[in-house]
C-alpha cells in the first residue's frame, strides 16, 4: 500500500509531496518531493496518529445518565456508585457491542490504537464465567472487528478500598486473587496470538487502594516486561486514604516502592506535589491524562507546567468515554491549565506552538504507554497514521505552521479523512468502513439494555 500526501509531518518539519510505502503493517519507505503513482491513496495532510492510552469502553453506554444532580454534593464517588449499578445490566454480548462502537468512534476521531483498562471480569454478583477470560475475549473480538490496535490491560482488583477493605457489592465483578488474575493474563496473551500482529497484552493493577503492596510486587515481578498501567492520585480523598494506610502520598509511595520506568503509565496523577511531579517526570514513565473525563468527574487539573518543565512524558485517554474526541481532549488539557493559572498558552516549554507540543507530545507518550513502536512517520515504525483535510473550513485560513494549533483549538474531528492502524485503512472519507454493522450491533444491544434498566 502506498499513500501520497500533499504534505506530511516528518520528525521535525513539514515536507511537501510525501509518498509513504506500507508493508506488513509498518512503514517501509518515506519519500519526499515525490510524484504520485497510479493506485496511490491520495490525502491532503498526513500525521502520525495518536494512541488512546486509557479506556473503560463499557462506560460509553452510560454517557449522559449521570448528569442529574441529586440531593447533596455530587462527586467522583457518587458517580462511581451509579456506575456500579449500571454494571449489573451488562452481559458479555453487550460489552462486546459497546466496545465495538467505542473503538470505531476512536478510529473516526483519529486514534489508531487503544489501551483498554479492563476490569469487568465476572458475572453480576461475582460468579465466574466458565471461561475466566470471557469478557477479555469480547474486547478482543471488538478490536478485531474495528481494526484498532489493541493494548489489552487486564486489571487486578482485589480490595474494596485502602487498607485491604472487603469488596463491595458493586465491585464483585472485578475481584480476583493474584492466581486468578494471572490466569486471565495468560489467556489474554494466548488469544492475542490469533489477532493482529501489533496486539499487546500488559497489566493494570487498578490502584493502590484496590491492591496491596505484596500483590503489586508479585504481579510487577511476573509481568514487568510489558506495559503496566495504574490509576493514581485521581482524587484528594484517595490521597488522604493512602497516606493514612501506607504513610505516603500515592505517587510518592509508588516511586519509592516500585521500579517505575518507561513501561509504566500513571493514569490521572492529578493531585501531586511539586517534588512528586518532578520525580514522576524523571522516572521516564508516562502520565496518562484524560482531560474530558477528569473535567466531567470533577477530578481537577494536572500539574502541566511543572511536569513539562521537568521533561515528563504524557499521553491522552478517553477513560469513561463520555465523549470521544481527539481534538477536544487536546484543547481541554490546555484549557484546564489556563483556567487554573489565569494565563494563555500554558502547555509549552518556553516559546512555540502549543498545538504542536500537545499533539506531538501525546503521539510520543501514547505510543510509549501502549508498547507500540509508533508516533512518528519513519521507516520501521508501525503505520499508525491519520490524514486531515487542511482545506476544511475549520483549517483553510491557516498556514502549514498553524495546522497543529488549528487542529487543537479551532477544529473538531470532522477534519479527519482517513485513519490507518498498523496499515489497516479503517477510516476512509471520514467514516469507518464497517460503520453500519457496528452501529447496528450497538443499537440492538442498547435496546435490550434500556429494557433491562427500566424493568
Amino acid at each position: 500500500m502506498d499513500i501520497f500526501a500533499n504534505r506530511a509531518w516528518l520528525s521535525t518539519e513539514w515536507q511537501p509531496d510525501v509518498r509513504v510505502t506500507i508493508k506488513d503493517g509498518a512503514i517501509f519507505a518515506v519519500d519526499v518531493q515525490a510524484t504520485p503513482a497510479a493506485g496511490d491513496i491520495r490525502v491532503d495532510t498526513l500525521l502520525p496518529a495518536l494512541a488512546n492510552l486509557h479506556s473503560h469502553s463499557f462506560q460509553r453506554a452510560m454517557a449522559g445518565m449521570t448528569e442529574f444532580r441529586a440531593a447533596g454534593q455530587d462527586s467522583f464517588w457518587t458517580w462511581r456508585r451509579l456506575m456500579y449499578q449500571f454494571l449489573d445490566h451488562l452481559t458479555p454480548e453487550k460489552i462486546e457491542a459497546i466496545a465495538g462502537l467505542v473503538f470505531m468512534e476512536m478510529l473516526e476521531a483519529g486514534y489508531a490504537s487503544v489501551g483498554e483498562f479492563h476490569y469487568v471480569h465476572h458475572q453480576v454478583g461475582g460468579a465466574r464465567y466458565d471461561d475466566p477470560a470471557e469478557t477479555t475475549h469480547r474486547i478482543m473480538a471488538a478490536a478485531s472487528q474495528s481494526g484498532i490496535g489493541l493494548t489489552h490491560l487486564p486489571v487486578l482488583y482485589t480490595f474494596g478500598g485502602a487498607g485491604q477493605a472487603e469488596l463491595g457489592d458493586g465491585q464483585l465483578r472485578f475481584g480476583n486473587s493474584v492466581g486468578e488474575f494471572s490466569a486471565i493474563v495468560e489467556a489474554a496473551k494466548s488469544a492475542a496470538t490469533t489477532l493482529f500482529a501489533d496486539t499487546v497484552v500488559g497489566i493494570a493493577p487498578h490502584s493502590l487502594r484496590a491492591t496491596s503492596p505484596e500483590e503489586l510486587a508479585q504481579i510487577t515481578a511476573a509481568y514487568g516486561d510489558g506495559p503496566i498501567h495504574i490509576h493514581i492520585a485521581e482524587q484528594p480523598k484517595e490521597v488522604a486514604e493512602i497516606i493514612g494506610w501506607l504513610g505516603a502520598r500515592p505517587v510518592e509511595w509508588l516511586l519509592d516502592n516500585q521500579n517505575v520506568t518507561s513501561n509504566w503509565c500513571l493514569i490521572h496523577a492529578t493531585h501531586m506535589t511539586g517534588p512528586e511531579t518532578a520525580a514522576l517526570a524523571k522516572s521516564g514513565a508516562v502520565a496518562g491524562l484524560c482531560p474530558i473525563t477528569e473535567a466531567n468527574l470533577g477530578d481537577g487539573p494536572f500539574n502541566g507546567p511543572g511536569y513539562l518543565a521537568a521533561g515528563g512524558a504524557f499521553g491522552l485517554g478517553s477513560d469513561s468515554n463520555v465523549r470521544i474526541s481527539l481534538t477536544e481532549e487536546l484543547r481541554t488539557l490546555e484549557y484546564s491549565q489556563r483556567l487554573r493559572d489565569l494565563q494563555r498558552n500554558v502547555m509549552v516549554k518556553d516559546t512555540g506552538s502549543v498545538g504542536k507540543m500537545l499533539y506531538l507530545g501525546a503521539a510520543s507518550g501514547g505510543a510509549q504507554a501502549l508498547g507500540r513502536k509508533a508516533g512518528e512517520i519513519k521507516p520501521g515504525y508501525l503505520a499508525d497514521l491519520v490524514a486531515i483535510d487542511s482545506q476544511h473550513p475549520y483549517l483553510c485560513s491557516l498556514t502549514p505552521d498553524q495546522i497543529f494549533d488549528g487542529l487543537c483549538f479551532a477544529a473538531d474531528d470532522s477534519v479527519i479523512s482517513d485513519t490507518w492502524a498498523a496499515g489497516r485503512h479503517m477510516v476512509q472519507g471520514g467514516q469507518h468502513i464497517k460503520r453500519d454493522a457496528i452501529i447496528a450491533n450497538y443499537q440492538a444491544a442498547i435496546a435490550q439494555l434500556k429494557t433491562s434498566l427500566t424493568s
